[in-house]
């Protein structure tokens, strides 16, 4: 576990912060002296633990029930953030949907209800928390949670794929237009990780018998993609602006057979 102290005062807001990688970030940046607001949208006990185990820690946090494809949400946990903890510093945009079909069986729902959490979610929450970074001044971290489907043509993954290569470009286009205002917007990459929702696609039994296939013979843990969006959203990456971090253990270097 780390135990660096590098974000003491700051304050963060994580969507689909109650589990998988969401939950691991929540942890992290609270590890590291962060107070944090939770978002989700459904398991409200877990949201409820998560935001115990911060508060464990010494730090403050609160959850908040909502779908981020929901604009009006967005704008009223960005609001009751900065009501509770006085400010908000760090945003990471991490709540995704996901439908896995056949290109030629994809309803136009199915896209659309992808494209709405996976993209719009992510862009109504930014612009949200970049407005009020601006209003304190100060500078502020954006922080996408992508995916390396942003990348890779994943078969029977069509919208998800558009919605995190959409959400690619979209960081960069953020962080060219946010600069003068010293807020930073970057990309963590993901390859294959351990989360509740891979076992919405398959078995115990097939996930780890597939990871072992992986270059490095496992999949991602939370922590693994959570370390790097703690660096991005310190001071240690003071001059990282627009650019994507890929947390895959070289998934990309070698397709599963």
């Amino acid at each position: 576990m780390s135990g660096h102290g590098n974000l003491q005062g700051k304050v963060a807001l994580v969507t689909g912060g109650n589990r998988g990688i969401g939950k691991g970030c929540v942890l992290e940046l609270a590890r590291r002296g962060a107070d944090v607001a939770v978002n989700f949208r459904s398991h409200k006990e877990e949201a409820a633990a998560v935001v115990a185990q911060v508060q464990e820690m010494g730090r403050r946090a609160f959850a908040m029930q909502g779908d981020v494809a929901c604009r009006q949400h967005d704008e009223l946990l960005v609001r009751r953030t900065v009501e509770e903890f006085g400010r908000l510093d760090i945003v990471v945009a991490n709540a995704a949907y996901s439908v896995r079909k056949p290109f030629l069986e994809l309803e136009p729902e199915d896209v659309a209800a992808t494209v709405d959490v996976t993209l719009w979610g992510a862009f109504h929450v930014a612009q949200f928390a970049a407005r009020e970074m601006v209003k304190q001044g100060g500078g502020g971290a954006v922080i996408f949670i992508s995916s390396v489907h942003a990348v890779l043509p994943i078969p029977n993954s069509l919208a998800y794929n558009v919605a995190k290569a959409g959400m690619n470009h979209m960081a960069r286009c953020i962080a060219a237009e946010l600069t003068g205002a010293r807020i930073r917007v970057n990309v963590v990459e993901p390859g294959w990780t351990d989360t509740p929702g891979e076992r919405r696609f398959a078995t115990e039994e097939e996930l780890q018998e597939a990871a072992k296939k992986l270059p490095l013979g496992r999949m991602a843990t939370a922590e693994d993609i959570a370390l790097g969006v703690a660096y991005l959203a310190s001071d240690e990456a003071a001059y990282v602006t627009g650019s994507v971090l890929r947390i895959d253990g070289g998934f990309v270097l070698k397709p599963l057979k």
